[in-house]
């Protein structure tokens, strides 16, 4: 059998054969070479790759005959459906390439189907908590699939969400639950700031008033002690919603300053010790970001981080490769995914 890290590295040439020869419009679709000192492929040992493949092979089993995936309360949600589509592409399967192509297709035809004339995507009777999750999850990986394959009809449902994302942003900036110019939250923004980047970098437009104003928001979101409130009213930092707020603003485009410093030292402290799992509330949407956060900043964030998370993940993987969350196993199990492959610098909004 071959070994996991030399599979992985092989399959690495996928993705950038694939876009060689594509008219793709920004640099950060290049692909890196598997140079450890850049990438981090060191840290997905054998244990982790071999968690990664019975978590992947674990999402196949569950998805629909049309795609969608959600059980329960999220039944069909987008937003699960869009990560496990994006949990494949981590792996190096592209749109009907690749061990998961045909997964990634059923995904892609399941987000379209849902995609309204308005632009917003969200499947009717689907049980989602907040709807505009999962346009934002949901764009972010149709334009994730249009920069690998630039079909016509993913571009133009892309191009619609995308213009809803735009025309729904509220006076303070950022978005909240549902389509409408009202209220703001920290988590939803940060879910549109990154389907709008993934968008550009795909060669979409977005209006630079737009970042302006959201970066503005995510500012007036931080606390004094680096971490972030939920809404600009006022709050108590946590650790996911500040994990977050890094990746906001390094998604908006500000990679240096104070408030992206005083944000990391505050996700810092909650580097996993090896003393037992995090249970805080939102624990995989934490590490989601947080993962982003430490890849992007490199160093000593992220080689203190990823072994640490890597290992306290493997070690509550169940047997049959999923991962337990409150939401379900599948949105668990696609986060898991998501969070262990980030070094494999396969989707183009992770990549440094």
């Amino acid at each position: 059998m071959m070994n996991p890290l030399t599979r992985r590295r092989l399959l690495q040439s996928l993705p950038a054969a694939l876009l060689a020869g594509s008219s793709v419009r920004n640099p950060a679709f290049a692909v890196e070479d598997d140079n450890p000192e850049r990438t981090g492929v060191e840290f997905v040992n054998t244990a982790a790759q071999q968690g990664i493949d019975k978590g992947l092979a674990f999402l196949a089993t569950r998805q629909q005959e049309d795609g969608a995936f959600g059980p329960g309360g999220y039944n069909r949600d987008v937003a699960v459906s869009a990560l496990a589509g994006m949990a494949f592409i981590a792996s190096g399967s592209t749109p009907g390439r690749g061990p998961y192509g045909s997964e990634v297709d059923l995904c892609i035809k399941y987000i379209i189907d849902n995609a309204q004339d308005s632009g917003y995507i969200n499947a009717p009777g689907s049980g989602s908590h907040g709807p505009m999750y999962g346009h934002g999850f949901a764009t972010l990986f149709l334009a994730e699939c249009y920069g690998m394959t630039e079909r016509a009809d993913v571009r133009e449902k892309l191009s619609r969400a995308v213009h809803l994302i735009v025309n729904t942003q509220n006076a303070e900036g950022g978005w909240r639950y549902q389509p409408v110019r009202r209220e703001a939250d920290l988590s939803v923004t940060i879910c549109q700031v990154m389907a709008l980047r993934a968008a550009r970098n795909a060669g979409l437009h977005v209006p630079v008033e737009t970042i302006d104003r959201t970066i503005e928001y995510v500012k007036r979101s931080q606390n004094a002690d680096g971490g972030f409130m939920y809404m600009i009213s006022g709050g108590q930092s946590a650790f996911p919603r500040s994990a977050a707020g890094v990746v906001a603003m390094y998604t908006a485009g500000i990679y240096e300053g104070p408030e992206v410093e005083k944000g990391l030292a505050y996700v810092m402290d909650y580097l996993p010790q090896g003393g037992g799992f995090n249970r805080e509330s939102h624990y995989f949407y934490g590490h989601y970001y947080a993962m982003q956060a430490m890849w992007i900043k490199g160093g000593e964030y992220w080689r203190k981080w990823y072994p640490a998370v890597r290992d306290e993940l493997l070690a509550r993987q169940r047997s049959d490769g999923s991962w337990v969350d409150s939401i379900c196993q599948e949105y668990g199990t696609a986060m898991a995914c998501i969070i262990l492959q980030i070094p494999n610098n396969f989707l183009p909004i992770f990549q440094r």
